[in-house]
């Protein structure tokens, strides 16, 4: 509430009325809360401005102007009500009722007050109990409000549908739905009868408007209904239906689109929360729906329409599969003859149709379908027939791409076992050979789906599996299939990186003898210097090895197939192919997860035990565990050699399968590895020269700690608690030895004496290595929440380490030092007792002082008085931090001691106090109370001011910043009256003026340009990063540098359908029945193989200049289409030039007469040339301006080239006259001195006479 009226308060000198009226008010009620000293509580002003609002109707001050005081007290009231207990709500329901109600009808026309007290009956309705709903006065107030829910104006039209919205959505407690939920339902059914029935009559007789008037009520209604639908009562749903299958006869388009697209939410509903609200009327839907389709070339109401029918047919199909399963065939015949439009949302909707509809094909539909012969007659066969004939059919060519989708889901839905005991699924009986198929066009050059090809191969390599796919399909990859001309299909390798239900004997038996060949090969052509050949086969045989995870997804055959000599394969592939290590630890890994995760699943009794998905029962998975416990052992020795032997960049993957490995093993087999990892640890210590060797156990160390029991864990903690570990030369030893103390407190399982420790870990801070500080922070987090509370002595020992801690070039290190420093605050702010006498540098007869976060604050902040300003500033740092995160506990007396303080450092002379001192008035000013910093303005302004022109660190931002919070908090006035000197005062009314033009800007650019230039920061997720580095200048730097403009981006371009082309396959002879789809193309590619034949052209294609587009002005013989060009026609370049000719050759010789540049010939034949007078130039200029019209842009040029020298007295020449003009006559001597006129010497003299 506060961030909304401290948005309001500046407005006192506002320009526009309804800005300045509530600001008005707003600092009347404030003032008057302030000479009562009452608190500022939501309370207080709502009840303030209920006496204002019943003074000002007793007054009959009822004008609602923008200025006026009656809408301000509606806004303010809107504005608090939210914030308002409820029970104060319930008290005071009359006197809002009485006070507000009768108000509706004036407010009707004036929008803006209107949506103040529609917010305000929000806020009352969501407060009321179940007894008070049923006053006359609030039900007929939420009549009103429905009402309002089709006014014409749009916002106040969404106010009140967003009113019920939420009046519906949050009923009294003890209700689960709305008691008005009834009376909304019936009013949406009659106002839907009365769109639907009224329009047809009115626009027979009354025209076209009240049709539009009608269907654009009826459109309201749907948006209102949209939202509300979900909290209506089940019974109410039925009539609701009904009505809305009358609209589209409206003939709306927008309206048919929008009753199929509530019709569609309502069925999505029922089946995803279970309810059968719509179950019962899905067959009469259903039937009346498909009474009136409309036309294909209707793209408006085709999608909705047809995503009613998926969406119905799916819903009946979980209310009742039975009875669904006859009406498939007949719905999916009719959507699927939409398929053919070029219409890509309508092709959309009806491949998500369709998808959704292949979920309805129950068990009964497949085995007719099993039975039948592939010719036969049954549904199921006939759309399998269907959609393979499609493929090859030109009229699906532009939809191969939504076809191709449907194969898909058709394939995945039938992923149903036919036997529970067998794993032959009815995708395997039916689908193979139109699987087989789009295989073929996969791999044709010419065709352009690729990816959507690749999409259905998936679906069916993940539910059939790659033995059975592979049977079908082969990879074709080896050089005999090569030879024998046979298309290789290396494809398929990737799709088999994923859970399938094929046995991992299939692996072992087909591919691991093929990568063996594949290998040969590779080393064959290596060896023989064909390198690209040998990378092709290293690439293959990879391809092969990473689809060795997806066998490992829970296998049945695990034991029979994990066999020692296969594990021994494994091993070799870990130690000696570095290539092959990722995947192969992939699917070990999966070996342990996918069983661990189907052994869980105690509850048998799955959705559909016939699906594929799990390939053995929990029984199963719980005996391959069993099996694998047997292996923990020598897998062990297997992961932790290949982990000694990788760098420690490669270690991860590998920690994570020891990781899983040892979730699985037996405690003997955890502390027979933990033994042998420690020896190798200490000794390791006791070499001096193999940190890298220390580091790697230490590592294992860390993987097995959870695993440990109490004893190993405690041998552990006093192993590593050891100078040779903790002050080792290694940095990485040094970090390692901390993390594993840390885990080993964090894991519980430690029990010792935490002030014992931290004595140790003090002698061992001599030496420690910058790498291992975050870790130790870490460590000694941990052990403070281990002190006893009258121990708390040790606590000042740490701060000094802790706060230098905050100044770390590490990020991490940072945070960990800060999160110390808020854990030790923690501790001592829940009491306990500090012995002064057993603090290093105190007095031994120093008395005891509680533990508190005030004594906590005073310790941190003894590190101001330090002799570098180093551990100053990193004081400062740290006691922010504390006013940040202990604001709500530390008292008020402290924090105003702390803010005086740390005010003091701005007139520091370094600058790393600064910039800490900066950061915390930043915090201040937005963490404490206003009242508390508001009488320290005076000190604070003039101190920051003094910083307000430094550029280095970014102070001059940093201050300009915080003063821009400060007007926001204080306001314009207090912090400009704290400013003092005139100059420094310039600095804050700049910032204002450019907070105004920032405004402004703001204000000119549009929303959507505006959405997309700026970017908001994203924040860090820290609070206190947040406050302090977070929000950036509301102010461009503008008057500082001025930013490079950027280019624009032009206007996207809408994607715009070319059509479909046929591709010209070189001189073969084209079969437009057969294997079409690899000869289209939807590019509009300019290469030679193309053939300009169109089945369709984009209309605004047409509309854009083309290459060639003026050759259309000839003319063309109509029997061999050649340009026909006459050569007796002049074209108009030739009209033209011949025009020009003429002109010069019929001035030629009046200008070598009359021009300056001409000359004329005496009776003896000599030459004289004109004289350059001014009447010969001022002819030759009227005739240049004349000739030159033609060529604005060279007549500029021409004129322009020479300007002439101003004239003396220039000035003072009249406009229409020749020399200085008087009512009697002419004065040439009037504004012209003798000596102006003596100066001029030369031939060309002016003398006194005007005269030459």
């Amino acid at each position: 509430m506060e961030e909304a009226l401290a948005k309001i308060r500046p407005h006192t000198t506002s320009n526009l009325a309804h800005q300045k009226a509530p600001a008005n008010l707003l600092q009347a009620l404030e003032s008057t809360f302030q000479e009562k000293h009452a608190d500022r509580t939501p309370t207080a002003y709502f009840a303030a401005l209920i006496t204002t609002l019943d003074g000002s109707i007793q007054k009959k001050e009822n004008s609602l102007g923008d200025g006026d005081v009656l809408p301000a007290e509606l806004y303010l009231l809107a504005l608090v009500a939210p914030f308002v207990p409820p029970p104060v709500i319930q008290t005071n329901l009359n006197t809002l009722l009485s006070l507000t109600a009768p108000l509706f009808p004036a407010l009707m026309a004036h929008a803006p007050p209107l949506r103040s007290q529609l917010t305000l009956y929000n806020a009352i309705f969501r407060a009321l109990d179940k007894s008070q709903l049923d006053v006359s006065a609030v039900r007929q107030s939420f009549a009103s409000i429905l009402q309002l829910c089709l006014d014409p104006r749009p916002k106040v039209r969404k106010k009140a549908a967003d009113i019920v919205k939420d009046v519906l959505s949050f009923p009294p407690s003890p209700l689960i739905r709305h008691p008005y939920a009834q009376r909304v339902a019936e009013w949406a059914h009659i106002a839907l009868q009365q769109a639907s029935s009224g329009a047809l009559p009115k626009s027979k007789s009354s025209g076209k408007g009240s049709d539009t008037s009608a269907a654009e009520t009826a459109i309201h209604l749907l948006a209102f209904l949209r939202p509300v639908l979900p909290h209506l009562p089940l019974d109410a749903i039925p009539p609701i239906t009904t009505t809305l299958l009358t609209l589209p006869r409206l003939g709306n388009p927008y309206l048919s689109q929008a009753a199929y697209s509530i019709l569609s939410d309502l069925f999505t509903a029922s089946t995803t929360t279970g309810t059968a609200s719509a179950i019962e009327q899905i067959p009469a839907v259903l039937n009346a729906v498909l009474e009136s389709p409309p036309a294909k070339s209707d793209n408006s109401t085709s999608p909705s329409w047809i995503r009613v029918l998926g969406d119905a047919m799916f819903a009946y199909h979980v209310a009742d599969a039975s009875a669904c399963a006859t009406e498939f065939n007949k719905v999916w015949k009719t959507v699927w003859s939409y398929f053919e439009t070029k219409h890509t949302p309508t092709r959309k909707a009806v491949a998500e149709s369709l998808a959704l509809m292949t979920k309805c094909i129950t068990s009964s539909i497949v085995q007719d379908s099993i039975s039948d012969s592939e010719a036969g007659k049954s549904p199921l066969r006939g759309i399998i027939s269907q959609i393979t004939k499609a493929l090859d059919s030109l009229a699906f060519a532009s939809a191969m791409p939504e076809l191709l989708s449907v194969i898909s889901a058709l394939v995945s839905n039938l992923g149903v076992r036919l036997e529970p005991t067998k794993s032959t699924t009815a995708t395997e009986a039916l689908l193979m050979p139109l699987v087989s198929k789009i295989a073929d066009l996969r791999v044709q050059k010419g065709f352009e789906h690729k990816e959507a090809a690749d999409a259905v191969l998936s679906t069916a390599m993940r539910v059939v599996g790659p033995a059975v796919l592979l049977a079908v399909i082969p990879l074709n990859l080896e050089p005999s299939d090569r030879q024998a001309g046979k298309e290789p299909r290396a494809f398929l390798l990737p799709m088999l990186n994923q859970p399938h239900p094929s046995l991992l004997g299939h692996f072992v038996s087909y591919f691991v003898p093929m990568s063996e060949r594949m290998f040969n090969l590779q080393q064959k052509a290596d060896s023989e210097g064909r390198q690209s050949e040998a990378k092709v086969w290293s690439v293959l045989v990879a391809q092969i090895w990473t689809g060795f995870a997806g066998y490992c997804h829970a296998p049945p055959d695990l034991k029979t197939a994990l066999t020692p000599a296969f594990a021994q394969l494994l091993s070799q592939l870990l130690y000696s192919q570095p290539d092959l290590r990722p995947p192969v630890l992939r699917g070990l890994k999966a070996l342990i997860e996918s069983n661990k995760i189907i052994a869980s699943q105690v509850d048998t009794d799955m959705a559909e035990p016939s699906r594929s998905d799990n390939a053995i029962t929990p029984e199963q998975a719980s005996q391959n565990l069993a099996f694998l416990k047997t292996q923990v052992e020598s897998w062990f020795a297997v992961f932790f050699n290949v982990f000694g032997s990788v760098d420690r960049d490669n270690r991860g993957m590998v920690g994570d399968v020891i990781g899983v490995w040892a979730g699985l093993a037996e405690k003997q087999d955890i502390a027979k590895a933990y033994r042998k990892v420690v020896d190798l640890f200490r000794q390791s210590l006791q070499q001096s020269d193999n940190g890298n060797t220390t580091a790697m156990t230490q590592d294992l160390l860390i993987l097995l700690l959870p695993f440990l029991d109490a004893q190993d864990v405690a041998a552990l903690f006093s192993t590593c608690l050891a100078q040779e570990v903790l002050g080792h030369k290694d940095n990485g030893v040094q970090k390692r030895g901390y993390k594993i103390l840390a885990k080993l407190l964090e894991n519980g399982k430690v029990e010792g004496d935490a002030l014992k420790t931290f004595q140790s870990l003090d002698e061992l801070s001599v030496g420690l290595a910058p790498a291992a500080k975050k870790d130790r922070f870490i460590l000694l987090s941990l052990l403070i929440l281990r002190v006893p509370s009258e121990s708390l002595h040790i606590i000042p020992s740490l701060i000094p380490e802790a706060v230098l801690g905050t100044k770390e070039p590490s990020e991490k290190a940072r945070s960990a030092a800060f999160e110390l420093i808020v854990a030790m605050g923690q501790k001592m702010s829940q009491g306990g007792i500090v012995k002064r006498s057993m603090v290093d540098g105190m007095d031994e007869d120093g008395a005891e002082a509680q533990a508190s976060i005030n004594e906590y604050m005073t310790m941190v902040a003894g590190g101001l008085a330090g002799a570098s300003p180093h551990m100053i500033s990193a004081t400062v740092t740290a006691v922010s931090r504390l006013v940040f995160e202990f604001r709500e506990s530390i008292d008020t007396q402290m924090q105003t001691e702390i803010f005086t303080t740390l005010l003091v450092f701005l007139s520091s002379a370094n600058r790393e106090i600064i910039k800490s001192t900066l950061g915390y008035i930043k915090l201040a000013i937005h963490t404490l109370p206003v009242e508390m910093l508001r009488p320290h303005l005076k000190e604070l302004v003039p101190a920051l001011l003094a910083w307000s022109h430094d550029h280095k660190n970014h102070f001059k931002a940093k201050v300009r910043h915080i003063f821009e919070r400060m007007i926001r908090r204080f306001g314009w006035n207090d912090v400009y009256q704290a400013a003092g000197e005139d100059q420094a005062a310039k600095v804050l009314v700049n910032i204002k003026k450019r907070k105004e033009r920032a405004k402004r800007k703001r204000a000119r650019e549009d929303d959507d340009e505006e959405e997309e230039t700026t970017k908001a920061k994203v924040p860090t997720g820290d609070a206190f990063e947040d406050v302090l580095y977070g929000s950036e200048s509301e102010l461009d730097d503008s008057d500082e540098d001025e930013e490079a403009s950027r280019p624009e981006a032009g206007p996207k371009r809408k994607g715009v359908e070319q059509g479909v082309r046929l591709r010209v396959d070189d001189d073969e002879p084209m079969d437009l029945l057969q294997g079409v789809a690899s000869r289209l193309t939807s590019g509009c590619s300019s290469c030679a193989c193309i053939c300009t034949v169109y089945l369709f052209v984009d209309a605004q294609a047409n509309r854009r200049r083309k290459p060639g587009q003026d050759a259309g002005r000839f003319k063309t013989d109509t029997d061999t289409g050649k340009m026909v060009i006459n050569e007796d026609e002049e074209s108009d370049i030739e009209v033209s030039s011949r025009k020009a000719a003429k002109d010069v050759a019929g001035s030629a010789y009046r200008e070598s007469m009359t021009s300056v540049d001409g000359f004329t010939r005496g009776p003896n034949g000599r030459i004289k040339f004109n004289k350059d007078t001014k009447k010969r130039r001022r002819e030759n200029e009227d005739e240049d301006g004349d000739v030159e019209m033609a060529d604005g842009a060279a007549t500029a040029t021409k004129k322009n080239k020479r300007p002439t020298e101003p004239k003396l007295g220039h000035e003072f020449k009249a406009k229409k006259a020749g020399g200085d003009v008087k009512k009697g006559g002419v004065d040439p001597y009037a504004y012209m001195s003798l000596s102006q006129a003596a100066k001029k010497k030369g031939r060309n003299r002016t003398g006194i006479a005007g005269k030459h």
